[in-house]
């Protein structure tokens, strides 16, 4: 009887960790990686601006559930296996160690991507992983005698006991084909994690100036998030923006993204408190100009626009500052509404909202509960979380899973395939 025939489509972070995981834990396997692209693991590689955010410094399962706005539940039960702490400790045996932020994002002490690569690279080739680069797969289909055929991009055709589709998040629907040929059904995607276009002149000014506690929000709907905001030529940016985006994704592509935004400039006071120190100004500086005097952390360049944006003159003097101007300013501290038109993706960063169904998974081995030796791992899945580590976490604990499960013998596994197969590394 031959060894087990593992295809791994897809070698991103989800697809590396399977296969690695499964080679390790059954050396008799034969596990092949498919990479349709020149190249393996291209978002691992321009993650967190080229440091590759690996993680969060999160060790409570059910809090960094908490981190998903679609897959929470689901998730819980496979942190519980491996987690944060437990992707530290993996690294850390292959000789990468990560380091921890002070928001919590965890990078290699390196701060190159490229730390990663090759570590999961090696690791694959050390577990005697095939690694295949430059074939998709163009069709999936299930053997009368058992297992699976895989038809690849150049029209050959191969034969496996078991696949695990690893191919990335579904921009478009067309990027789960192979799940739904096989049965599934696919939440639409939508775009998750990405930036607000604005048209407000005086912001687009303001390029590259950040805040590092705001409060956005927007009405109507229950979003509201706290953190660093970024101004860009094009709007605004920034964890903050990419957290309320991931959150509100769909009932944002619902609007067309074209909505009202409530930014609080200065989330760390009250309106009382800035109240407080406006009066402070006037009567401690009374000849000093309204826009000469921010107030702190606020940079002076926002704080001017800011003053001008509330209809307070240039040449407005603190002991000139009517009641009434002094209250518009407190309100454009605290609420200032911009209107978004539209929105980017962030870089090549790419998170996507959307997916294979939940239910149609089991997350205790990541198999597949319509068919038989299908299994599943990363954004493919109907998961994505917040920005800061989470969304890779995710692939590493799906992929863990699913490649413990895929090397286990059980009462249910499917007829060894006898031919030695056509991929080749």
């Amino acid at each position: 009887m031959s060894a087990r025939r593992i295809i791994i489509v897809g070698g991103g972070a989800s697809g590396f960790f399977a296969a690695i995981t499964c080679a390790e834990s059954k050396p008799s396997a034969d596990v092949i990686i498919l990479e349709k692209g020149r190249e393996f693991l291209s978002k691992v590689r321009i993650s967190g601006g080229g440091r590759c955010n690996v993680t969060h410094a999160c060790f409570d399962a059910r809090e960094f559930a908490t981190r998903f706005p679609r897959g929470e539940q689901a998730l819980i039960g496979p942190l519980k296996r491996f987690q944060a702490n437990d992707t530290v400790a993996w690294f850390e045996a292959r000789g990468v160690t990560l380091k921890t932020e002070s928001d919590g994002r965890m990078f290699p002490v390196t701060d190159l991507s490229e730390t990663i690569v090759d570590c999961l690279i090696e690791s694959a080739k050390t577990a005697g992983v095939k690694l295949v680069t430059n074939c998709g797969v163009q069709r999936l289909s299930k053997r009368a005698e058992g297992g699976f055929e895989v038809t690849l991009s150049d029209g050959k055709t191969d034969v496996c006991d078991r696949v695990l589709l690893a191919t990335g998040g579904c921009r478009t629907a067309a990027a789960g084909q192979l799940a739904v040929s096989l049965g599934h059904t696919l939440e639409p995607p939508v775009p998750s994690l990405f930036t607000f276009h604005t048209a407000t002149p005086w912001l687009h000014k303001l390029a590259g100036i950040s805040v590092e506690l705001a409060e956005v929000s927007i009405p109507g709907t229950g979003l509201r998030e706290r953190g660093a905001l970024l101004a860009t030529h094009s709007g605004l940016s920034g964890p903050v923006i990419l957290r309320l985006s991931a959150w509100g994704a769909r009932e944002l592509h619902d609007r067309d993204y074209q909505f009202p935004l409530h930014v609080n400039w200065l989330a760390h006071f009250d309106a009382e408190q800035i109240a407080s120190e406006l009066n402070a100004r006037r009567e401690q500086q009374p000849a000093r100009l309204v826009v000469n005097t921010p107030i702190a952390p606020l940079p002076a360049r926002l704080w001017e626009q800011l003053v001008l944006a509330s209809g307070i003159a240039e040449d407005t003097r603190w002991s000139r500052l009517t009641r009434a101007a002094q209250h518009r300013l407190v309100q454009q501290l605290t609420r200032t509404e911009l209107a978004v038109t539209g929105k980017s993706l962030n870089k090549e960063e790419f998170v996507t909202c959307g997916g294979v169904h939940l239910r149609e998974v089991d997350f205790k081995t990541m198999e597949s509960r319509l068919c038989p030796g299908l299994y599943f791992a990363g954004e493919l899945l109907d998961i994505d979380g917040i920005t800061g580590g989470f969304n890779f976490q995710a692939a590493w604990t799906t992929g863990w899973i699913a490649g413990q499960a895929m090397a286990r013998e059980h009462g249910g596994d499917l007829e060894r395939v006898r031919s030695a197969g056509t991929i080749r590394p």
